[in-house]
């Protein structure tokens, strides 16, 4: 062994260390890694910084736009929506549930897409449900690696190892020559999760730096606007459209409640409908056709703090009319117009009085669009509520009319609305961008790293998420880790450790029996792909799986196929997978949780892809006959 290898697996050993004992931060420890090898001259200084312009972190951070992109559509609400009335509150059975449909959509995607789509879903419905985002987070992201065992085409390791089979004229592996095996992978996985959930961290997951202030359900009013597609049709009608989005407490025609029953209630022009809503629903309801905020199309013409009123908008927490902006003529004024909560304080002036004989538009400069409270029911008109100590109120105007009123002694506090915008007409364009990126990802049509960058890029373009927000979206302390530890594949392979490895292989495996065989070269392929790509372990070692064949007289496929299947399904620290990097931080997990899971699992899947692979192409039994037979097929020849 060379002194450069030595040099290498001291710098290996040492980030493993870091990484496992968890006091550094994991994109700190890849930034040494790189530095390491620079300095040392393993590699080169392109070869070092190449990392942060490798494929894999331009598909991590391409994914992380396309998921904002549907998330910013209201797809994932759906999906999520969907997933959440199937798994209930239920730990078990939410992770019954999500594996399964997670493994089938990687099976014909990217398991980076899939994984980045279904990262806010399962947040929230942690969040709603009141489960540790811990439990769920590395069950869908294994789910998602497991999910491209299940066809040829849904990882590239599977497609390189079918090239070399080609090249070499032993043999050929079809479409879906993998699938029985990733079929019996993804249901071990299932199984394994269900079984060792108590190998699962209980972690509440990351939010964003905001997320604190939100609250989960307002009450405001909803004017159903002149030309409404509302107008004629039944306030059922109504409910069923909006059945997970918004709950219709009062219905209101003239200033009069009126009480038949609701499925005799057809809507108007002019009807207002008390809800309850949450911070995200109000700040899109100004993109739903036919409604709008009532207090903000009543007053919106106003003049408030000398001005006129023409929109409100601040980032994504923008609600403003529609039809103001069109009668205004104006531009909108970004950041000129907002929503802000505020707390009614004790002994305020404005406890005991109703919002509409405070006036707050004559007397304060802005309008209540919306009202939280903690405990009690409230019906009627939200201007006839009678405040409490301990309201929020919802209001909405200028920004330097809220910089006055902070110190105004009838709030205790006041803070940003934090709600994010739903731009849900634009749903069908982001689904169609998902689509065409993994039609273009898994023809072949473009390689996957342009085809996801071309899908952020139409994201952006489209106006399905805004640039400020894909900036947002990238998770940097992610993309810093993996462009850091990509160098250690490039300094394994420079230094010959990767080419020893592979000769030791066929010194070591010359009189051993066919399925101690496949476990060899699976965990050989399970252990280098920790720290090379599963296509570059593919590479390496997909020619020594074929050399060993011939040797020992085998055909090569189901040695190829563990090889790959080794790249592909291990487990065994979390840099060896990118979806698993991805749930790394909002899952707020440790390294030592992914091995602690890991490395059990990645042995179950082990031996379960030899002695599936046996099965298939040596005519091995699918179950054994009982325990000594397998031991000694397993020791002897």
């Amino acid at each position: 062994m060379s002194a450069q290898s030595l040099v290498f697996l001291v710098i290996l050993v040492t980030a493993l260390g870091l990484f496992i004992q968890g006091r550094v931060r994991v994109d700190l420890v890849a930034m040494l890694v790189v530095l390491a090898l620079a300095l040392t001259g393993i590699i080169g200084l392109d070869e070092a910084m190449a990392g942060f312009g490798s494929e894999p972190a331009i598909i991590v951070a391409a994914a992380f736009v396309i998921s904002g992109g549907l998330s910013a559509t209201g797809v994932t609400d759906r999906i999520g929506q969907a997933i959440g009335r199937v798994a209930g509150a239920s730990e078990w059975r939410a992770i019954a549930v999500v594996m399964p449909a997670v493994a089938a959509l990687a099976a014909f995607s990217h398991h980076l897409m899939v994984t980045a789509m279904m990262l806010p879903i399962l947040l929230r419905l942690a969040r709603d449900q009141r489960l540790p985002a811990s439990r769920l987070l590395m069950p869908m992201a294994l789910a998602a690696s497991l999910g491209t065992t299940l066809t040829l085409f849904s990882a590239p390791a599977f497609l390189l190892a079918r090239d070399l089979l080609d090249r070499s004229g032993a043999g050929s592996l079809g479409i879906f020559s993998i699938t029985p095996i990733g079929v019996v992978l993804v249901l071990l996985g299932v199984v394994y999760m269900l079984a060792g959930r108590w190998l699962l961290p209980k972690r509440a997951g990351g939010t964003p730096d905001d997320e604190y202030l939100r609250l989960d359900r307002y009450y405001t009013e909803l004017l159903v606007e002149e030309s409404s597609p509302w107008i004629g049709r039944s306030l059922t009608d109504f409910e069923t459209r909006f059945v997970d989005r918004l709950q219709v407490i009062d219905w209101l025609r003239g200033g009069v409640r009126h009480a038949p029953t609701r499925s005799e209630i057809v809507l108007a022009a002019g009807d207002i409908l008390l809800v309850r809503a949450s911070p995200d629903e109000i700040a899109s309801i100004a993109e739903e056709p036919g409604l709008e905020l009532h207090a903000v199309a009543k007053y919106g013409e106003e003049e408030i703090a000398g001005g006129v009123r023409t929109a409100a908008a601040q980032g994504e927490i923008a609600a403003a009319p529609r039809n103001v902006e069109r009668r205004s003529g104006r531009r909108r004024s970004e950041g000129d117009k907002q929503l802000v909560q505020a707390v009614v304080a004790p002994n305020s002036e404005f406890a005991g009085r109703t919002v509409g004989d405070i006036d707050f538009l004559r007397t304060l400069g802005v309008v209540v669009v919306g009202l939280w409270r903690k405990e009690g029911f409230i019906s009627g008109e939200v201007a006839q509520v009678r405040l409490q100590e301990g309201d929020l109120l919802v209001l909405w105007g200028r920004q330097r009319t809220f910089a006055d009123l902070a110190a105004h002694r009838g709030f205790l506090m006041m803070v940003p609305f934090v709600a994010r915008r739903r731009q849900r007409h634009r749903a069908p364009f982001a689904m169609g961008i998902v689509a065409a990126v993994v039609l273009a990802s898994a023809s072949g049509l473009l390689p996957v790293q342009l085809a996801f960058l071309a899908g952020a890029v139409a994201m952006v373009l489209t106006r399905c998420v805004s640039v400020e927000q894909a900036y947002r979206e990238i998770d940097v302390r992610i993309y810093v880790m993996i462009a850091g530890v990509i160098p250690l594949g490039a300094a394994m392979q420079q230094t010959g450790t990767a080419e020893l490895l592979a000769r030791q292989l066929l010194v070591v495996a010359a009189d051993w029996s066919p399925l101690a065989v496949l476990l060899l070269v699976f965990t050989a392929a399970a252990l280098l792909t920790q720290i090379l790509s599963d296509a570059a372990t593919v590479v390496l070692l997909a020619p020594v799986a074929i050399s060993m064949a011939a040797a020992l007289g085998l055909p090569p496929e189901p040695l190829v196929v563990c090889t790959a299947l080794g790249a592909v399904a291990s487990f065994v620290v979390p840099i060896g997978h990118h979806g698993n990097l991805l749930v790394f931080n909002p899952g707020q997990y440790t390294f030592s949780d992914f091995v602690r899971v890991g490395v059990p699992l990645t042995v179950l899947i082990g031996a379960t892809s030899a002695w599936m692979a046996r099965y298939l192409w040596l005519d091995g039994p699918l179950l054994p006959p009982d325990l000594g037979p397998l031991l000694r097929n397993l020791l002897g020849s």
